[in-house]
């Protein structure tokens, strides 16, 4: 596996902007066989990148691969553990940067986040579903 196909380094944002150019990247990466996303360079995030996050672990499940995000800036951690899904993004296993331990999370309690604001999930922010009712199958 080279880093040479990794085309996720390039991705400087991760926002609301482009989260759908940035899912069809992350998704045409894992098609190609990429299961480590390096997004070192990513120094805008927003909201919008947790869900795409979620929907490329929601993929590359779907694919039968395990999915590696690694090098997340800070901005990127916070957010991971503002919503609550860290132990999400990050199987128990990978230990996050900061050393913390992660808690298992039983996938069966995937919208179920410990310490998540319910009001993150409401349909009102389209934040939860947002990214699954694109889905192409």
């Amino acid at each position: 596996m080279s880093e040479a196909i990794d085309n996720l380094q390039s991705l400087t944002s991760l926002t609301v902007l482009n989260a759908s150019a940035a899912l069809e990247r992350g998704l045409a990466a894992l098609k190609a066989g990429q299961t480590v996303f390096d997004l070192r360079h990513v120094l805008t995030v927003d909201s919008a990148a947790v869900s795409v996050m979620l929907a490329w672990q929601r993929a590359a499940q779907d694919a039968g691969v395990k999915l590696e995000l690694k090098n997340l800036p800070p901005a990127l951690q916070s957010l991971t553990k503002l919503y609550g899904v860290c132990s999400l993004l990050f199987p128990p296993s990978v230990k996050l940067e900061a050393g913390e331990p992660v808690p298992p999370n039983p996938l069966h309690e995937e919208f179920a986040p410990v310490n998540a604001p319910t009001s993150v999930f409401t349909p009102k922010t389209g934040l939860a579903d947002d990214t699954a009712s694109h889905h192409h199958h």
